[in-house]
């Protein structure tokens, strides 16, 4: 019996919706039994940094919505790449996360060719919050304000060593900002990590830093550094005292660094709606919103679709900065 053509484009047609249907009911049951063994989160920093602090915060609470514990993996290096091709290259099944922060989102602008695609690479799981960006100054620097420094850079041009964990970070981009804005020459020095920053800020081999607020918190509460502004539209309630840029003379200064959960691409929607849903869910927890707010975090858990669009936003915003700098990265 001969087919037509049609006939056969009808078979292929309900063969392939057959096959689509099948992958859907596969994909349903896999999500269904998710969590089936521990969640994996890759922190592409070194521990003690603000993206570990957070993931070990939200882990407990996690652990117990997802009935599955959750492990924070620090996986360092090449300013966070290689723990995020790490993730990008992981199997697609919702078992290996990436705690994604600023440098997600500036790394194709900095790197030739770029370490990772981080919208087709990746899928969005959910933001975790922002965290204002504050100058802090050894107390051995001679100034007390943001006016002060200004003045001082101006009076000695280069002296002064603004520190960063590396080439292209929120610290990096915030010195060459305040440069660009105060007319000033600041040194740039570029470290493998924020512990190490830490650690020479606190000795004197370097004189300041663009910090996350709830790694630095500890020293300015404790006097061994000096906060002189938060790159924030509004003053932190951690630090009320300390202004923000706009309040001590440089307007339009905003540095928000970020954090959120990213998958590798492919994951199954239903895994990743699970997954939105455990981390929003803990996110609002009591325990977790209380030291959250010790630390100085403005939590902003919502939908992976707003995480998708605010990483577009600060890809857009940071492209302009670092293509106008000439700043690129190895």
């Amino acid at each position: 019996m001969n087919r037509t053509p049609n006939s056969r484009a009808r078979r292929w047609t309900a063969a392939l919706a057959a096959g689509i249907a099948a992958m859907a009911a596969c994909g349903a049951v896999a999500a269904a039994d998710f969590p089936a063994k521990p969640i994996t989160v890759v922190v592409p920093y070194p521990p003690g940094g603000t993206p570990d602090i957070l993931a070990r915060v939200l882990g407990e609470t996690l652990s117990k919505t997802l009935g599955q514990p959750l492990i924070v993996e620090n996986r360092v290096g090449a300013s966070g790449n290689i723990g995020g091709q790490a993730v990008a290259r992981a199997e697609p099944n919702g078992y290996t996360l990436l705690m994604c922060a600023f440098g997600c989102a500036v790394a194709p602008s900095l790197y030739t060719p770029a370490p990772y695609d981080v919208v087709k690479d990746f899928a969005p799981v959910a933001m975790i919050g922002t965290v204002p960006s504050v100058l802090v100054v050894n107390p051995k620097v001679p100034a007390k304000s943001v006016a002060e420094l200004i003045a001082y850079a101006k009076e000695h041009p280069g002296k002064l060593n603004s520190a960063s964990s590396g080439i292209g970070t929120s610290a990096h981009l915030a010195t060459e900002l305040l440069n660009t804005k105060a007319g000033i020459e600041l040194t740039h020095i570029p470290y493998k990590g924020a512990g190490q920053v830490a650690a020479d800020l606190l000795g004197g081999q370097v004189d300041m830093y663009f910090d996350n607020l709830p790694a630095s918190l500890p020293s300015i509460r404790s006097g061994k550094l000096r906060a002189l502004a938060v790159a924030s539209e509004k003053r932190s309630p951690s630090i009320p005292d300390v202004p923000t840029f706009a309040e001590a003379g440089v307007p339009d200064f905003l540095i928000t660094p970020w954090f959120g959960i990213m998958a590798p691409a492919r994951t199954p929607d239903a895994v990743l709606d699970r997954l939105n849903q455990a981390f929003v869910a803990a996110l609002k927890a009591p325990e977790v919103q209380t030291r959250m707010q010790q630390l100085g975090v403005d939590v902003a858990p919502g939908s992976r679709q707003a995480l998708a669009r605010f990483i577009a936003g600060e890809n857009e915003k940071w492209k302009t900065i670092i293509q106008a700098n000439k700043i690129r990265a190895e």
